[in-house]
């Protein structure tokens, strides 16, 4: 099993990455999202998927291990190949596509090409609650859509305030007001709802 592969970049396209590791070449299919990382590097890391089929053996390669996790929940999923999960990575970033399916936001899935209603909703059926887990886990939260938001959770954790309590005191703050708020105020009054993580301290 390739975990990883670490050497220069000696061609790259926005599909496939040439990686010379001491001499020995390993070509690499690869999303735009890993492309926009590397573009402008001659040499780096990235993690791999070794895909195996009665006609050809492919190599993955993936630039952060959030995208390499969004692949494999991905071809997990009944009809979802590897080529679709590239082209699905390669049209948005993984944790977009996390929230789009935490969300079950159909409509901007099938905005991607390749993928219809029925595809779209059984990836979110078949993966909403493991993407939660484990996007979640890595600190991206579904409300998350810009810095003033993610500035706003982390106050609110910083204060002991549980993240799922706090995501939902933003999404009032946030989601059902068509102006973000422009003062502390607002803050300080969703937060009163939420309870703060106890201190299990004696």
């Amino acid at each position: 099993m390739i975990a990883f592969v670490r050497g220069n970049f000696v061609r790259k396209s926005p599909a496939t990455v040439f990686v010379d590791v001491h001499g020995v070449g390993y070509e690499l299919q690869v999303s735009l999202h890993t492309y926009s990382k590397i573009r402008h590097l001659d040499e780096g890391t990235l993690l791999t998927y070794f895909h195996v089929r009665e006609d050809a053996q492919t190599l993955y390669g993936f630039f952060e291990q959030a995208e390499k996790d969004m692949f494999l929940h991905l071809i997990s999923v009944s009809g979802v190949g590897t080529s679709t999960a590239r082209m699905m990575l390669s049209a948005m970033k993984p944790e977009e596509i996390a929230r789009a399916i935490i969300n079950g936001n159909g409509a901007q899935l099938e905005s991607i090409k390749g993928i219809g209603k029925k595809s779209a909703e059984r990836i979110i059926l078949e993966l909403r609650d493991k993407v939660r887990k484990s996007f979640t886990d890595s600190n991206i939260s579904p409300l998350i859509n810009n810095s003033l938001e993610q500035d706003a959770l982390d106050a609110l954790i910083a204060l002991g305030i549980a993240k799922t309590a706090a995501d939902q005191a933003l999404r009032k703050v946030f989601l059902l007001s068509p102006m973000p708020p422009k003062s502390r105020t607002s803050l300080k009054k969703h937060s009163k709802s939420c309870k703060p993580i106890a201190n299990s301290s004696t």
